[in-house]
């Protein structure tokens, strides 16, 4: 008897480049990964999905995409506003795709503001759904929360009895809809028109990977849970620069009466750095201030240094290329919103613990050394076993 023809499963990723809460939202970084490519990689990382593709406006969101392996389909204007909703964007990515000859027996729909998506929790979904459980399975953590609204006459409760508080393991849990992803059978959400339709089902996530990004509040716990959650591994690079002040030092200046200023530093990263020259790593102090400390300092510890630079971007490339070093095996050290180009070009963005809150989303690597105290050095231990295995 010949078997069926398997289920071709197709994921889609809206993704406007419009956002009011967080602007630039979807190419926003969380780990040194903008966040429409962390969930195009994990959909390329289920084992259940054939393809993926990244439906969008933006000329930025679609490089980012194209970049980490997805399809990219045009998203027209009409269907990229606040008021559109994302069941017609992925309408219009159904009929794009026909049109080519790709017909999906299952879709996908996967929201870029979710950093944290797991490609496991994705197959368990789309298993459900080949295998006719439901017909639509959509992502959901454990809820044990007490609701309240208001109202004109004050605050009400929702799900529980306001005069009762049972204990959380005498209570029938509850479920929240994370945003994350929905799976759903194509020619049901062609006939409804909407995600929810026929059996659903609910497929339970970790609470981390319910995390779902609206504020700029949320953007920073999505990094600082990122940085916490990843292992602290040796980083295999070929060079490293280093921004100097809020990270060489503490961003403190100390003026004498004379106008002649001085700052403080760490001994633990001059010999972090001494470490590094010593294994042959070439190492650059680049800066935007204009001052013989920086100058001084690079000189004593015998590397490299650039300062009063205004396009600390194009120097680096320019650096990188005198010494035919590819981008992507530097390691670039800051602190500060002026970093933010050099840590968008590098294979290895890495920011010092009490960095500017705008620039900690490039960082691939959040220290937990604040800059003038060992936050070098720390970089230094982490670049070194790399070389010291080879």
């Amino acid at each position: 008897m010949p078997q069926p023809a398997p289920n071709l499963v197709v994921a889609v990723i809206p993704a406007r480049g419009g956002s009011r809460g967080v602007p630039g939202k979807n190419i926003r970084r969380v780990g040194g990964i903008p966040l429409v490519a962390r969930a195009v990689v994990a959909a390329r990382n289920a084992r259940q999905i054939d393809t993926v593709f990244v439906s969008t406006d933006s000329a930025e969101i679609a490089e980012a995409a194209e970049a980490y392996g997805a399809g990219v389909i045009d998203r027209p204007d009409d269907l990229a506003t606040d008021t559109a909703s994302s069941e017609s964007a992925l309408l219009h990515v159904l009929d794009e795709l026909e049109r080519d000859g790709i017909r999906p027996d299952i879709l996908v729909f996967l929201q870029a503001t979710s950093p944290f998506i797991s490609p496991d929790d994705l197959d368990d979904a789309v298993e459900r759904v080949t295998l006719g459980e439901s017909d639509v399975v959509f992502s959901a953590v454990e809820s044990h929360s007490f609701l309240w609204r208001e109202t004109d006459k004050g605050a009400a409760a929702v799900n529980h009895d306001a005069a009762t508080r049972p204990r959380r393991q005498d209570r029938e849990p509850q479920y929240q809809e994370t945003g994350a992803f929905y799976v759903m059978r194509v020619d049901g959400f062609r006939r409804s028109r909407h995600r929810f339709f026929g059996r659903i089902g609910m497929g339970l996530v970790s609470p981390p990977s319910a995390l779902e990004i609206d504020t700029e509040a949320e953007l920073l716990a999505a990094v600082r849970m990122d940085a916490s959650s990843r292992p602290r591994t040796a980083i295999d690079v070929d060079a490293v620069v280093t921004d100097f002040d809020g990270v060489h030092t503490d961003n403190r200046v100390h003026v004498g009466q004379d106008g002649t200023e001085s700052v403080v530093a760490h001994r633990g990263d001059g010999l972090g750095i001494a470490l590094l020259r010593d294994a042959g790593y070439p190492v650059l102090i680049l800066s935007t201030e204009q001052n013989a400390v920086v100058s001084a300092r690079a000189n004593k510890l015998g590397i490299d240094v650039r300062h009063g630079v205004a396009d600390k971007g194009t120097v680096l490339r320019e650096w990188a290329a005198e010494r035919r070093i590819p981008l992507s095996r530097i390691a670039y050290l800051g602190n500060d919103v002026n970093d933010l180009a050099c840590l968008e070009a590098v294979g290895w963005p890495i920011v010092v613990a009490d960095a500017h809150p705008d620039v900690v989303p490039a960082a691939r690597v959040v220290l937990t050394r604040n800059g003038g105290d060992g936050a070098v050095r720390e970089l230094a231990d982490l670049v070194l076993p790399e070389r010291t295995h080879a």
